[in-house]
């Protein structure tokens, strides 16, 4: 099992019910989220991705299932803006504390609004970035929500 992480311990802190997953990270993937979707034999629709926007300049935080894309317009409407854009990578680092490949809603150096897509509420169980490359965390997505006191919104383009 990995050491703690911020992401583990405001779970736990919260008294949110989870369990660990590791994987063997590919930093050369094509797509993060998918390749832990095959890592760990799970469906890519309930592993979600966790990416840093800014919404009208100010900084987001976005749960979306891995094989999805985030419609920037939705998300801006999920917040009350008119604009949105993907978050500079070495910006989001500097804002969570996380390395791109490990970042987490959960535990973030400095808190953010965050939004989660709301299909992925429909699922019994998730997995959710654990703070780390290589590190899961699988939990009920409700729960999820609840402590990240996440907007629930449709906020990906189908296609």
């Amino acid at each position: 099992m990995s050491k703690p992480t911020r992401a583990t311990q405001a779970l736990a802190q919260l008294g949110v019910a989870f369990t660990l997953h590791s994987y063997d990270y590919d930093p050369d993937a094509d797509s993060i989220g998918l390749q832990a979707a095959a890592a760990l034999s799970a469906e890519p629709g309930r592993v979600l991705k966790t990416l840093m926007a800014e919404v009208d300049g100010k900084p987001v935080c976005v749960v979306v299932p891995s094989d999805c894309e985030v419609s920037m317009k939705k998300l801006a409407s999920a917040f009350g803006g008119k604009a949105a854009k993907m978050m500079r990578p070495a910006d989001a680092e500097r804002l969570t504390g996380y390395h791109v490949g490990g970042i987490s809603p959960f535990g973030q150096k400095k808190r953010v609004p965050t939004a989660i897509e709301a299909a992925a509420l429909g699922e019994t169980k998730v997995f959710i970035n654990g703070g780390q490359r290589g590190l899961q965390i699988q939990l009920d997505p409700v729960e999820a929500s609840k402590a990240l006191k996440a907007i629930v919104a449709d906020l990906v383009v189908r296609f």
